[in-house]
């Protein structure tokens, strides 16, 4: 500076050019720098220094990975802290994402059909299919619509049947409202009703029954003084045949060949009650389907097979004070019936159902037409009692 403290008209940077130049083209400049030349020139050389220094400093975590030479262009700028927070985030939540797709993409490869059942609307018809039905008040028109291919699995025994839309066992079997008819009071009636819901339970819905057993408490219930039921049943059960077999009332299944898949029977049907022609007798007429889903007795068994058993029974309640009756017990007039998926021409007191892997189903082979067992909107024929067909579905 001056004396006057004003800035020389030449810069510092300036003049340092004129040094270098001087330099470098002898006669065109001093060959000895000035002091004030070597002062601008030595702080110069210090702010390269300390650029550098720090410069050095910036590369030193980055080399304990790499040497700098083969780092990119670029590397030495990383990302603010969130930023890297945010990619390891990613960077965590990436594998989960992959493993979770890979599951489902093999879920899919095992079960196409769940994506195509997503894609078709199969999975929402299949939803709606399993919502429970409302108490059948009137005979169908129809049998069940549709059909279901879906076998059934011991997690779903009823899975690919129209039962699973049905009540479950004695829940199913709803007594109408009782009220006097026929002669008898409204509590007779009720009292009749009951017992003949019972008799339905204790004949088709008691393990020890389905499980081969003697249904005393059920016979118990009918009439002794009728040889024709009463007497051929308990003959039946001492020495079961074609003339007198038990299943005609009675749902046993051989222990020593299946066994109940589950504890659930679904059910379905209704039951009413009107005066008979006789004074003093009231008709109750029951109409149920039960579906069994069955498993063979060996252990660790896991194939299922149903049998569908329909009955159509007529009880008369008659007045005590008319006719001579055993108290506590119900008269039978009649009780048809339709077993579906049973050997035909075997008559030792059980069932026996076949299943899908099974070679030849057991007994004679079926000579009738084919039915479907869920078809609930005409009564049992009786056009051949001995009629052995085949069932459409299970």
């Amino acid at each position: 500076m001056g004396a006057s403290g004003e800035r020389p008209s030449v810069s510092d940077e300036e003049w340092a050019e004129f040094v270098r130049r001087a330099e470098e083209e002898p006669g065109q400049g001093p060959k000895e720098p000035s002091a004030r030349a070597r002062m601008v020139t030595e702080r110069l050389r210090q702010e390269d220094a300390e650029r550098a220094a720090a410069a050095g400093r910036g590369k030193w975590f980055r080399r304990k990975a790499q040497p700098e030479r083969n780092e990119p262009p670029g590397w030495r700028t990383g990302p603010a802290w969130q930023d890297m927070q945010g990619r390891r985030r990613r960077g965590r939540l990436k594998p989960a994402l992959a493993v979770v797709l890979i599951a489902g993409l093999a879920l899919v490869v095992l079960r196409p059909s769940l994506l195509i059942d997503r894609l078709t609307g199969k999975a929402d018809q299949d939803a709606k299919s399993r919502q429970p039905l409302a108490a059948e008040s009137v005979r169908p028109t129809a049998p069940p619509t549709g059909q279901y291919p879906d076998r059934p699995t011991l997690k779903e025994p009823f899975r690919g049947s129209p039962a699973v839309q049905w009540a479950e066992g004695e829940a199913a079997i709803e007594l109408p409202e009782a009220k006097a008819v026929g002669g008898l009071t409204a509590e007779q009636v009720a009292e009749g009703l009951k017992r003949t819901k019972q008799l339905l339970v204790l004949s088709n819905l008691d393990p020890a029954t389905l499980g081969g057993g003697r249904p005393d408490a059920a016979v118990k219930l009918l009439e002794p003084r009728q040889e024709s039921v009463y007497g051929m049943l308990v003959k039946g059960l001492e020495a079961p045949g074609k003339d007198q077999d038990p299943v005609w009332m009675f749902t046993r299944f051989n222990p020593a060949e299946v066994r109940l898949a589950g504890s659930v029977v679904k059910t379905r049907g209704r039951m009413t009650f009107e005066a008979g022609q006789r004074p003093g007798e009231v008709l109750v007429k029951a109409d149920y389907t039960f579906v069994y889903p069955l498993v063979r007795a060996k252990a660790g068994s896991d194939e299922v097979a149903r049998t569908v058993v329909r009955r159509q029974l007529t009880v008369a309640l008659d007045d005590p004070q008319r006719y001579a009756v055993t108290a506590g017990t119900l008269a039978v007039v009649d009780y048809p019936n339709d077993i579906g998926n049973s050997a035909c021409g075997v008559h030792d007191g059980f069932l026996h159902p076949s299943f899908p892997s099974d070679a030849r189903p057991a007994g004679e082979a079926p000579s009738g037409p084919t039915t479907d067992p869920y078809d609930r909107s005409k009564d049992i024929s009786r056009q051949d009692d001995e009629g052995c067909g085949t069932v459409s579905r299970t």
